[in-house]
């Protein structure tokens, strides 16, 4: 799969990574995991062949995810990994090295940041820039950012979720937790745990989350059976979970995300102020189609908040849209570097 494209724009992200080439548009989509030999360090597998492997592994094989809470964890696997992936959409001929824009969430310190910039010169890039991940987000969304007008976007992804108000191109205020997808995940892991006394995978509470999870009361109401092993027996058993019970387990992360909201909106200007009441709040993220959580925010805040259309992609397409528009929105990048030669 080579596109020959010497533009591209990666979303780097906990849970996945998203590949957008110029002109050809997201072109990959694929888990942000990596399958190594403990002994050799040798990588077996990477994307959704390696998610596969999680939990499922001999002593020798390890399934690791190199990006935790939106920051690099291990860099050397994130760069291999990384590389990986430009290889794949880009091809591996030297004289092809693309330019690269690459989203970071919006509270990443500087040390964080030149970790990201050295993985993405160190996988082959020519030139690269680094970009928030709420302004690639609302740029995804078909927000025009440059008008004098005020865009509030919520980006909710594995790792971390970013608030950000933007205006005239830039961003007015904005705000981040560590908090995401995975956080959902453990507390689920966590209720299950205290409540019926059984351990479950990662996997098995993504996919509760998935298929009954809701965080807003007159949310959906489904039940499905858990598979686990019994913490006192020792033994595989099963339960029932239904929505409801969701509403305990994600309180925690739930609450989180609404008070992080809540505290921009309240130090938003008044003249912008208005312009969210009117326009609402747009949700973004693989985290916010979450069952209820659009409209539970809306009911605390008292602020429209919509779901962006395809929002797993949007920070993908927004790389897309200022590798369009790099010039214009350059002053957005806090980084822009070429390799040293």
């Amino acid at each position: 799969m080579w596109f020959g494209g010497k533009d591209i724009g990666i979303d780097l992200g906990t849970a996945t990574v998203l590949v957008y080439v110029r002109g050809k548009g997201v072109v990959l989509n694929e888990p942000a995991v990596v399958a190594i030999e403990r002994n050799t360090n040798r990588i077996l597998a990477i994307g959704e062949e390696a998610r596969r492997m999680i939990g499922r592994t001999p002593g020798h094989i390890i399934a690791v995810r190199p990006l935790r809470e939106g920051v690099i964890a291990d860099f050397d696997i994130t760069e291999r990994m990384l590389k990986h992936f430009i290889h794949k959409v880009c091809g591996s001929n030297p004289l092809f090295k693309p330019r690269v824009i690459v989203c970071v969430p919006s509270n990443t310190t500087s040390v964080e940041k030149r970790a990201v910039e050295d993985a993405v010169r160190n996988a082959g890039a020519k030139e690269w820039f680094l970009i928030e991940e709420p302004v690639a987000a609302a740029l995804g969304a078909g927000i025009d950012i440059t008008k004098p007008n005020g865009n509030m976007v919520l980006d909710i992804g594995g790792g971390t979720t970013d608030v950000a108000l933007m205006s005239l191109g830039g961003i007015v205020l904005s705000d981040a937790v560590r908090i995401g997808g995975d956080k959902f995940d453990e507390a689920m892991v966590r209720y299950v745990k205290k409540r019926y006394n059984l351990l479950i995978g990662e996997r098995t509470a993504e996919e509760i989350k998935i298929k009954v999870g809701t965080v807003f009361p007159s949310g959906r109401n489904a039940t499905m059976e858990v598979r686990g092993r019994d913490l006192v027996s020792g033994l595989p058993a099963a339960i029932s979970i239904c929505s409801t019970e969701c509403l305990d387990a994600f309180a925690e992360p739930t609450n989180s995300i609404v008070a992080l909201v809540r505290s921009v909106l309240e130090r938003t200007p008044p003249e912008l102020s208005s312009d969210i009441v009117e326009k609402g709040i747009i949700m973004t993220g693989g985290g916010s189609l979450l069952d209820g959580l659009d409209k539970l925010i809306a009911e605390v805040t008292q602020v429209p908040c919509a779901v962006a259309d395809d929002p797993v992609s949007c920070v993908a397409r927004g790389t897309g849209v200022a590798l369009e528009n790099l010039e214009a929105l350059r002053s957005t990048m806090e980084y822009s570097r070429r390799e040293r030669k």
